[in-house]
């Protein structure tokens, strides 16, 4: 649940703008210039805007934990989980084993590829952060073992899942902005996969060679561990089967794709929601949970199966935390940063005054979207503030087919998309787990970011053409 605390804002949107224009330049001159610290800087940044914004004194703490909290309730449980499984993977030898096969199936040259085709499968039901820190393990050993700069592999990797996350159903953003302008999900789905594909292609494939080429980034020891662990590190090695690793890999997939299939089935009169069964299954698939089901079954196939020592497993386990506690607090300060800009009123006032620009309905939609995401930092916020404001026009005009509603849909979830940077939890997410400084992150992440929203938005548009004569 958001709880964002929103305020009724009494500057107007010229400088509230400049209110979040100041914010993020201030916010970068102190990580780069100055070097403070993400988190710190990311706190004193998100105090000082609440101050200037006009938030009252009484509430700005309330604020501030509210943002941070509602971002790390969402963050720290799969972040957490997600290592523990991938630390088991990487130090079992399991990611070895699976980027063998891997290599095998599909050849040096075409790794990224291979990575990118199990981010896109595993991106139907995982959400973003979940799916990306299940799959590092992975991407981490192809890269040490193939050589060459990490981006060259967990760029497009990382893509996929972003473009399975904005622009396909059963995730939340696409769902929510299908409620509220009346369209089709299983249209928007079909149509967003068309629209995730060569998104992905442009964004996440052919970006990801040309910044491997041009950044060379090494694969961090995030995963690793220290050296007071490597003699754990030894005892645990079994080098279990392909089956194995990829029984672990798809159990979330399947359990989560069970959840939102019955939240799809629920909503369409198929199943009874309220039905206990229904319940049950549904919790079961509920993300953390089935993280949480995955890192015990992940302890059992490869610890105790392989008559590994109990302290043993239980110092494996531990040793995935230590490294992520920081990535889990700059991304809860990111969420507190976004969450500051949302309660101002940024996103509300830029969105409110584009509404009257007088743009065709699709194009002014991914305008308004990709202004809110630029000024406040959530994807799913700019998108569902972006439906509700173009709600009304759209059921007012009865011109408009199932088709482009469902692609009016999609235009939003581009702009939502659109070019993420430091008031995004997710770019502190890539930024610290891929251990890219700051000025790399905005030109490789926010960039292909930037990417995702255009040429996604570019498809849109030739689909909305076709449905437009086909009308």
């Amino acid at each position: 649940m958001n709880t964002d605390i929103v305020m009724n804002w009494t500057l107007g949107t010229p400088a509230l703008l400049g209110l979040a224009v100041a914010a993020v330049a201030v916010l970068l001159l102190l990580i780069i210039r100055f070097r403070v610290h993400a988190f710190l800087a990311l706190i004193l940044v998100s105090l000082l805007t609440a101050i200037a914004s006009g938030i009252p004194a009484e509430s700005i703490i309330t604020t501030l934990t509210s943002g941070f909290g509602s971002t790390l309730a969402s963050v720290a449980l799969l972040v957490g989980l997600g290592a523990m499984l991938g630390r088991m993977l990487e130090t079992s030898g399991g990611a070895e084993v699976l980027t063998k096969w891997l290599i095998d199936k599909f050849g040096e040259t075409r790794a990224p590829l291979a990575l990118s085709v199990a981010s896109l499968l595993f991106g139907f039901p995982i959400f973003f952060d979940a799916g990306l820190v299940v799959m590092l393990p992975i991407i981490f050993t192809v890269a040490r073992r193939l050589g060459g700069s990490l981006l060259l592999y967990a760029i497009p990797a990382a893509t996929a899942f972003s473009v399975m996350h904005i622009f396909v159903p059963p995730h939340p953003g696409p769902v929510a902005a299908s409620g509220l302008l009346g369209a089709n999900v299983g249209l928007v789905l079909v149509l967003g996969l068309i629209v995730a594909l060569p998104t992905w292609y442009v964004a996440g494939h052919l970006w990801g060679k040309y910044v491997g080429k041009k950044f060379n980034v090494a694969v961090p020891d995030i995963l690793a561990g220290n050296s007071s662990t490597d003699v754990s590190r030894k005892e645990f090695a079994s080098s279990p089967s392909v089956g194995t690793v990829f029984s672990l890999l798809l159990l979330p997939l399947v359990l989560i794709f069970i959840n939102t299939g019955l939240n799809m089935l629920g909503a369409a009169g198929a199943v009874d929601p309220e039905a206990t069964w229904v319940r049950w299954l549904r919790l079961l698939g509920e993300t953390p949970v089935a993280l949480l089901l995955t890192v015990l079954l992940s302890m059992y196939l490869l610890g105790a199966r392989k008559n590994k020592d109990k302290k043993l497993i239980e110092t494996i386990v531990d040793s995935a935390l230590g490294p992520v506690c920081s990535i889990i607090l700059i991304t809860g300060a990111g969420g507190m940063f976004g969450g500051v800009l949302r309660a101002s009123g940024i996103g509300g006032a830029v969105a409110t005054s584009l509404e009257s620009i007088g743009l065709p309905l699709v194009v002014a939609g991914f305008l308004i979207a990709a202004i809110v995401r630029l000024a406040q930092g959530s994807a799913t916020v700019a998108l569902t503030t972006a439906a509700a404001i173009v709600q009304p026009a759209v059921m007012a005009d009865a011109s408009l087919s199932a088709f482009q509603i469902a692609l009016m849909v999609l235009a939003l979830a581009a702009g939502s998309v659109f070019a993420g940077h430091v008031n995004d939890s997710g770019f502190w997410l890539v930024s610290r787990f891929f251990q890219m400084d700051v000025p790399t992150t905005l030109r490789v992440w926010t960039v292909g970011q930037g990417l995702v929203g255009l040429v996604g938005f570019a498809c849109v548009m030739v689909l909305y053409a076709i449905a437009t004569m086909m009308a």
